[in-house]
């Protein structure tokens, strides 16, 4: 088992600090390794260090990443920018991903969260119900798909 595979089994194991003391030892080592500074930065996310994972995931996007790493640094990022109130560069890099990964469904939720810090209720709220239309296996909610997407861009009409 390679250190960097041991480092990510012990952040799946909450062993946190573990993780980043070893995944430290990896990038000191290994400064161009992307998935390690991604690593980096999800232990430290998962401690509630936020401020202190944005520059390991910055550090990551710029190295060469797996497309899955590249997405989950992507979402990362944006998501802790926004838990920071830093809604624009949260917003620059979750339309990032939707550009990058339109198959990735996650990147228009959590861009729907941005987007309702910024005041963009509206725009949230359509995202967001297009989502549920698209995704849901609820009998209900599949059963009116159809009218859930054609009102989602027009919440505030009225018809007479």
């Amino acid at each position: 088992m390679s250190f960097l595979q041991q480092a990510i089994g012990w952040r799946q194991e909450g062993k946190l600090k573990e993780a980043i003391e070893l995944l430290h030892k990896i990038t000191d080592q290994e400064p161009d390794h992307g998935e390690a500074w991604y690593q980096l930065a999800w232990a430290h996310d998962s401690l509630g260090l936020e401020r202190e994972a944005v520059p390991y995931y910055e550090k990551a996007l710029q190295l060469e990443l797996s497309a899955e790493d590249r997405a989950g640094a992507i979402l990362g990022l944006g998501s802790t920018y926004r838990t920071l109130a830093q809604y624009e560069q949260a917003k620059m890099w979750l339309l990032t991903g939707i550009k990058e990964f339109p198959e990735r469904r996650e990147f228009e939720v959590f861009y729907a969260m941005v987007l309702y810090n910024l005041g963009e209720h509206a725009e949230a709220m359509q995202r967001l119900l297009i989502q549920l239309a698209d995704t849901s296996a609820e009998q209900g909610i599949s059963d009116y798909s159809r009218a859930i997407r054609y009102y989602a861009d027009q919440l505030d009409r009225v018809w007479n």
